[in-house]
């Protein structure tokens, strides 16, 4: 059985509600125009090390305790021993393990998803105050199926966090909320000390990479967010290794800049299955330090460019960077 609902856009999509459906994953995919083959052999720079200590695996028991998400776990991140074995930070993901889009990069579960948990900001929370964190990470999958999106969720969560970790620094990781103005809002009025959507990827390669997006919606995303507080700090990601050319790398910066954003994430994309879009390019640690001074050069607040940075790679790291550059009293970026 299949049924049909309108999309915030006009367009009707189709969501399939059998299990049987729901296990292919027939939910609407990116265009997917001929591309190279698969590069088969990933260059040395890219082996990471396991690190299963102690507080791995203290990590790993509370979230199953508390039945929570991460996409470290959900989306396969390579530096998920690090975060978890080092530096004790997880990316929590709320709203299910269940994502409405198909994107043809990512590795999170595609579906229907079932239900809503009123009670999961309250847990994020107080898992918060037990691992001791002093900067929170929150992303989401797309609740396409929501009407606000999820945005009261995550909202929510936000100052679930707030009350029950006051010193605790916030990062928001969103979906696009389909561009709906209001639940943007909802969002931007919890006021986490910074708000994050990814564009992923250029211009050109976003309607085969992204399902369902659209890189000017994501762009006005930001540019909302800004002007509903224009003291938020935002911050967008891109992965590279899709097809993209460096002329385009650079344009994504430019087009990041005028909407107001101040940090920005790249990193090299690794195909998570067959089933997902293969890697064009390795690009070598040296053009991602080349990517990184051309972004500062353009006027970037804080960068992370490497091989295997992701969204919120040193996440807490950025925020500490921004406010000691920048002067909230003057406004300005503090030269010293």
């Amino acid at each position: 059985m299949k049924t049909r609902t309108p999309l915030v856009e006009g367009r009707p999509r189709t969501l399939y509600t059998t299990q049987k459906d729901q296990t292919r994953r027939r939910l609407p995919l990116a265009h997917t125009p001929a591309i190279a083959p698969q590069i088969s052999r990933k260059p040395d720079w890219l082996k990471v090390q396991l690190n299963t200590t102690p507080s791995f695996k203290e990590l790993r028991t509370l979230l199953k305790e508390e039945n929570l998400h991460t996409v470290c776990e959900e989306a396969k991140c390579p530096n998920i021993h690090e975060c978890w074995g080092t530096h004790k930070t997880a990316t929590f993901m709320i709203l299910g393990d269940t994502c409405t889009r198909h994107c043809r990069f990512c590795a999170v579960k595609t579906g229907l998803p079932t239900g809503l948990d009123l009670g999961e900001p309250k847990r994020v929370a107080e898992s918060v105050v037990k691992l001791g964190l002093a900067h929170a990470v929150i992303t989401m999958v797309n609740r396409d199926d929501l009407k606000d999106g999820g945005a009261q969720v995550m909202a929510n969560t936000v100052r679930a966090i707030r009350h029950a970790s006051p010193d605790c620094t916030i990062e928001i990781l969103n979906s696009d909320l389909m561009g709906n103005p209001d639940s943007i809002r909802i969002l931007a009025e919890s006021q986490p000390d910074i708000l994050s959507h990814n564009l992923e990827t250029v211009r050109r390669l976003t309607p085969s990479v992204r399902s369902r997006s659209s890189y000017d919606r994501s762009l006005e995303f930001l540019r909302l967010c800004k002007e509903i507080d224009p003291e938020s700090i935002t911050k967008s990601s891109i992965m590279l290794g899709l097809g993209e050319e460096r002329e385009e790398v650079l344009q994504v910066m430019d087009d990041l800049l005028s909407v107001g954003v101040s940090l920005m994430n790249m990193g090299q994309y690794l195909q998570p299955s067959r089933k997902h879009i293969p890697v064009q390019k390795f690009w070598t640690p040296e053009e991602f330090d080349e990517l990184k001074a051309r972004a500062l050069e353009k006027g970037f607040v804080h960068v992370e460019a490497a091989p295997l940075v992701r969204s919120s790679y040193h996440a807490g790291e950025q925020l500490a960077e921004y406010r000691r550059r920048y002067h909230p009293l003057h406004g300005s970026l503090n030269q010293e």
